[in-house]
Order: structure tokens, then C-alpha cells, then sequence
């Protein structure tokens, strides 16, 4: 029923998701590999966007529903750096939902955006162009579009 392409792809959905959460890998080194595999470039483009952005969304809720004190003591952020974040989210805002694909802060970016309420519809449009950009980028370099 399932062909290699499809079951490629269903990895790549479920493994950006996943990488678009607090799980610590890189989604690049799954696009690609998926990419080579099967040389489904808009595919994979559509898949791992996708997967991504629901991951990034995903994260920025699991943001929106969190509070001072659990970060402070789960996450031992101390109060002057989550004061530090609460700036920079004040000075660029919603557009930092642009670098959300960043490895290693894209998380962050991406929960304290929720945390600190940044708007939600421009949030996650955002969110969606970023992904989008950066897996074009993805196949721009890979030379398949």
C-alpha cells in the first residue's frame, strides 16, 4: 500500500514535527536525507513545511499556556534572563517568528513568542513562511527546483 516515497515522507512529516518541538535534532539532516532518497523536491517541501510549522505551533501554545514560575524553577531560568527575553520579544516581536527555524534557538523563539502572547494569527504565518523558506532554500542548494 505504502511505497518508499510515501513512507519517506511520512518520516519526514513525523521527524520535522518533532524537531520543530523541544526534542534536540536537526530537521535539515532529515530533509535532506528524505530529498535524496526519494527526489520528491516539492514533496518533500510541502511535507516538511508542513510538519515543521505544526511543530513550531505546537510549541508556541505549549508557550502560550506557561507561567513565570514553572520556567523559573523547571528550566532554572533565572528572572533577569527571561526579563532580557521579555525585552527583545518587545523590541522585534512577531518577527522573530521568521527565525524560527534557526537550529538551537528556533525553539526558544518560538515559545517565548507564546509565553509572552505575541499575536497568534501573524505568529504562526510567520512561523509558516520561515519553514517554507528554508526548505526552498534546502532545494534551491540541492539543485531540485
Amino acid at each position: 500500500m505504502f511505497g518508499l516515497e510515501s513512507l519517506g515522507l511520512l518520516g519526514l512529516f513525523i521527524g520535522t514535527f518533532l524537531a520543530a518541538t523541544v526534542l534536540p535534532f536537526s530537521s535539515d539532516v532529515l530533509y535532506l536525507a528524505v530529498l535524496t532518497a526519494t527526489g520528491n523536491a516539492a514533496g518533500c517541501l510541502a511535507v516538511g513545511t508542513a510538519g515543521n510549522w505544526l511543530g513550531s505551533v505546537l510549541t508556541y501554545w505549549t508557550g502560550w499556556l506557561g507561567k513565570w514560575e514553572w520556567i523559573e524553577r523547571w528550566f532554572k531560568v533565572k528572572p533577569e534572563t527571561l526579563q532580557r527575553q521579555k525585552e527583545l520579544i518587545g523590541r522585534y516581536g512577531v518577527w522573530l517568528a521568521l527565525l524560527a527555524w534557526v537550529p538551537g534557538i528556533g525553539d526558544i523563539i518560538a515559545i517565548a513568542l507564546g509565553f509572552y502572547r505575541v499575536r497568534p494569527v501573524w505568529t504562526t504565518v510567520l512561523l509558516l513562511i520561515g519553514k517554507f523558506l528554508r526548505f526552498l532554500a534546502w532545494n534551491l542548494i540541492y539543485g531540485l527546483f
